[in-house]
C-alpha cells in the first residue's frame, strides 16, 4: 500500500507518498480500506515533529478516516468484510490501509457520503466528551466556542444548539462569523477587532458563559476565566497560544470554577470505545435525523497532502479538509 510518510521533520514538504507494508490487524482490531482521511491539527503537529504517536500506533499521520472493512482480526464480533465505516484513529489514516481496534469504528450515518464521513469521528469524539461528558452543558446554559469556524467549532456549534444551548463563538473575520452563525450560533465575536471577556459579559448581562470549549490554552487563560459564569466550566483540548499560563485560583474560588484539560490521541483503549460508544448514541442519530452534518470545506488527493496542510496553517478554511486516497475515484 501506499502511505503518507515523513522522513524528517519539517514543512508540509516533508510529506511524502511513499509505499510501505501493509498493516495487519491483531486481536480486537480490524482492517480498514481508506476511502478518506481529515487533516487535523495535531497532524501538523506530529510533521514538525514535536507530536509523535503513542506506543504501538502507526508511525503515519491522520487521526480519523473513513473506508471499507477489508478483514477481521481474532475476537473481533458485530462487524463484516465490506461494511462502510469510520474511525478514530491514534494515528494511520493518511494511508491506503490501516488497522483499527474494533471499539473505535462508527458505521457511517445513513444519509452522508462515506468519503465525507471521515469528517466526523475525530471532531464528534472531541465535542462530546469535552462538552457533555466532562463540562456537563445543558439546555439553556450558554457556552462559548473558541475557533467557531474550525471542524471542532462547526461541531460544537450544531451540537450545543441540538440540545438547546446558547451559542457564543469567537471567529476571524466576518466571513467566517457568518458561517458560524448559519449553523446556529447566537453570539458572534471577532476575536482580531473585539475583546470577547466584554462581548459575552454584554450579550449575557453579566453573566458570562457556563461551558468554555477552548482551543488556545495559555493565551486565553486569564481571559477564559474572566469570562466564565458562576460554575463555570472551561474546557481546555488546544495549546495553539501556548501551554504555561497563570492561572487565578482566587477567581476560580469566587465563581466556585472548574477548569479541565483533556487529549483523546493517547487515552487508553476502553476511553476511547466508552466515548465511541456515547458518540454513536447521541450524535449518531443527529447526524441521521439531519439536525447535525458534517462541514467540509474542500477534498485534496491525499499524495497531495502538502497542499492540505498549507490551508489547515493558513486559517482560510472553514470546517474540514478532507485528503482521498485512490479508492475514493
Amino acid at each position: 500500500m501506499h502511505a503518507i510518510t515523513i522522513p524528517e521533520p519539517g514543512g508540509p514538504e516533508a510529506l511524502v507518498w511513499a509505499e510501505v507494508p501493509d498493516p495487519v490487524p491483531g486481536e480486537g482490531e480490524v482492517l480498514v480500506e481508506v476511502v478518506s482521511s481529515a487533516v487535523n491539527r495535531a497532524d501538523v503537529l506530529q510533521r514538525q515533529g514535536f507530536y509523535n504517536p503513542p506506543p504501538g500506533a502507526s508511525p503515519y499521520p491522520g487521526l480519523e478516516c473513513a473506508g471499507r472493512v477489508a478483514a477481521l482480526g481474532p475476537g473481533v464480533t458485530g462487524w463484516s468484510v465490506g461494511d462502510e465505516v469510520c474511525a478514530l484513529l491514534a494515528g494511520g489514516g493518511y494511508a491506503e490501509k490501516v488497522a483499527v481496534p474494533s471499539g473505535q469504528l462508527l458505521p457511517v450515518p445513513a444519509g452522508v457520503d462515506l468519503a465525507v464521513a471521515a469528517a466526523l469521528p475525530e471532531v464528534a469524539a472531541t465535542v462530546w466528551s469535552n462538552v457533555f461528558m466532562v463540562a456537563h452543558l445543558r439546555p439553556g446554559e450558554t457556552v462559548l466556542i473558541h475557533g467557531g469556524s474550525s471542524g471542532i467549532g462547526t461541531m460544537a456549534i450544531q451540537l450545543a444548539k441540538a440540545v438547546g444551548a446558547r451559542v457564543a463563538v469567537t471567529a476571524g473575520g466576518p466571513e467566517k462569523l457568518a458561517r458560524c452563525k448559519e449553523l446556529g450560533a447566537d453570539i458572534l465575536i471577532d476575536y482580531r477587532e473585539q475583546d470577547f471577556v466584554e462581548e459575552l459579559r454584554q450579550a449575557t448581562d453579566g453573566a458570562g458563559a457556563d461551558v468554555i470549549l477552548d482551543i488556545v490554552g495559555a493565551a486565553y487563560l486569564d481571559r477564559n476565566v474572566r469570562a466564565l459564569a458562576v460554575n463555570g466550566r472551561l474546557a481546555i483540548i488546544g495549546l495553539q497560544g501556548g501551554a504555561k499560563g497563570e492561572l487565578n485560583l482566587g477567581a476560580l474560588l469566587t465563581k466556585r470554577a472548574a477548569v479541565t484539560a483533556t487529549s483523546l490521541r493517547g487515552r487508553p483503549l476502553a476511553e476511547k470505545s466508552a466515548i465511541i460508544a456515547a458518540v454513536r448514541e447521541h450524535v449518531w442519530p443527529l447526524i441521521t435525523e439531519g439536525v447535525v452534518r458534517p462541514i467540509v470545506d474542500r477534498t485534496v488527493p491525499m499524495a497531495n497532502a502538502a497542499e492540505a496542510h498549507r490551508v489547515l496553517e493558513s486559517s482560510t478554511h472553514i470546517g474540514k479538509v478532507l485528503l482521498l486516497t485512490p479508492a475514493a475515484t
